[in-house]
């Protein structure tokens, strides 16, 4: 009987599973202890930056976070690359026309770090309609490696979201629901400026709490009240509960604002997709006044 080698790397991409020793309170210490070492700074649209605006910045994050999304990439590839962009524009004043080169490399390098099949210089001028090449992407690379001083390795608010669940004692069959909110807020922190200088411990600990809020769990005892979890969290964390629990209305803000944006997003694109529509078929003539 012939043998066969059966690879399903073709099929499924591997990702490692969740260590369990990587949920001891000295690994949260840790992290709480390194994080400050890579928050950006919250002064650079005044002191550093000459051409780039806050709204820029939300366009072209957003623009990264539907790359990702479009390429499938895992959850932590946004806020890493994210936190390289700020960092960056931390240090070096950008021309608004290499801002998108600098989100795309930002992508490239966090790609790199975290997924086992990274996304490619080609892939990522095809997603920028060609305004950059393969070429200065990979110029661009070196650049921002030197200037980062090639320290990568960041954390960011989706590190402590393992820690947080089993502290607030979600059930396990909640725990993915509770998850994928945490990290849709995460998304929605890192897109606004608003959340640049806060700790990654702080905009994820809101944004669980939000979830956990949002989703009204319920329990016999008081472990998912809004009150509760804040206070939970805020103590594992080392911080005021009255500044997490601004945080997290911060969040609940933020999300507000984009539903709305959303809606007026979608009436405005049904307003243009109506006039195409009464055209029945390929001779119908409209009047176009120009």
């Amino acid at each position: 009987m012939e043998g066969r080698l059966l690879c399903c790397e073709s099929v499924t991409e591997l990702r490692a599973r969740a260590d369990p020793v990587l949920m001891q309170s000295r690994v949260l210490m840790k992290l709480l202890a390194l994080e400050e070492r890579y928050i950006p700074s919250a002064s650079y649209f005044r002191c550093v930056q000459r051409d780039i605006q806050p709204y820029m910045r939300h366009m072209l994050t957003c623009w990264m976070l539907e790359v990702c999304e479009d390429q499938k990439c895992g959850e932590e590839v946004f806020p890493l690359a994210v936190n390289c962009l700020d960092r960056y524009l931390s240090l070096v004043p950008v021309e608004k026309r290499h801002l998108q080169l600098l989100g795309a490399t930002c992508l490239f390098l966090a790609s790199k770090l975290r997924e086992s099949k990274p996304m490619t210089a080609e892939s990522l001028c095809m997603y920028s309609d060609h305004c950059f090449t393969d070429k200065e992407l990979l110029a661009m690379e070196l650049l921002v490696l030197n200037k980062l001083k090639w320290d990568l390795e960041v954390v960011t608010p989706r590190e402590y979201l393992p820690h947080f669940l089993e502290l607030l004692n979600i059930p396990a069959e909640k725990r993915p629901q509770v998850r994928k909110h945490s990290e849709t807020f995460i998304a929605l922190c890192t897109t606004d400026c608003t959340f640049i200088a806060l700790p990654p411990s702080m905009v994820a600990a809101a944004s669980v709490a939000a979830a956990v809020t949002g989703l009204q769990l319920q329990s016999p005892g008081p472990s998912y009240s809004s009150l509760a979890s804040i206070n939970l969290l805020a103590h594992a964390i080392h911080c005021d509960p009255s500044l997490l629990r601004a945080c997290q209305e911060q969040i609940e803000i933020s999300l507000e604002s984009s539903v709305q944006r959303a809606q007026r997003n979608r009436v405005s694109e049904s307003k243009s997709v109506d006039e195409p529509e009464r055209s029945s078929t390929p001779t119908d003539v409209q009047d176009i006044d120009l």
